[in-house]
């Protein structure tokens, strides 16, 4: 009926963790907290797989479906026709039919084909972050830089 106090003690910590992260984060970051999520419910519903908990399964399945369907699939700018908008839409919409498969026919095949998709568009988002931070640390002036011709290091 009740978890144990320690259990209780980490899960609400968990909790204002990923609160605080989200009310912290800029929009790059959500959609990088988006794909972290959506990730371990993957790994959550593939091990849950693997252990024959068909309920966890499908609650995870579920959990990926809505990542993918309500954050990132509708955070795309749909006044953006471009080739890239229009690959990750069909990568999200592959993915959700994947899923779809993968819950039905309890197929973890399905599951690692879908992790497969999506870890790549994560690791890019992740890439694309740290080379804005990267270049916001920066200095924008010319004159801060490091000048060999003038000695300065």
């Amino acid at each position: 009926m009740f978890s144990p106090a320690g259990s209780r003690a980490a899960s609400a910590y968990k909790k204002v963790g990923i609160e605080t992260s989200v009310d912290a984060a800029d929009p790059h970051q959500l959609v990088a907290l988006l794909f972290e999520a959506l990730l371990q419910a993957l790994a959550n519903a593939r091990s849950a797989m693997e252990n024959g908990d068909m309920q966890r399964k499908g609650e995870q399945i579920v959990r990926a479906v809505r990542f993918i369907e309500e954050g990132l699939k509708a955070g795309l700018n749909t006044d953006n026709q471009d080739d890239l908008v229009l690959n990750l839409r069909g990568v999200y919409d592959y993915s959700i039919a994947r899923l779809t498969q993968a819950n039905f026919r309890n197929d973890r095949a399905l599951l690692d084909e879908v992790i497969g998709l999506i870890e790549p568009v994560a690791d890019a988002w992740k890439t694309i972050g740290a080379k804005g931070a990267a270049e916001a640390r920066a200095p924008s002036h010319p004159a801060s830089k490091a000048s060999p011709a003038l000695g300065v290091q």
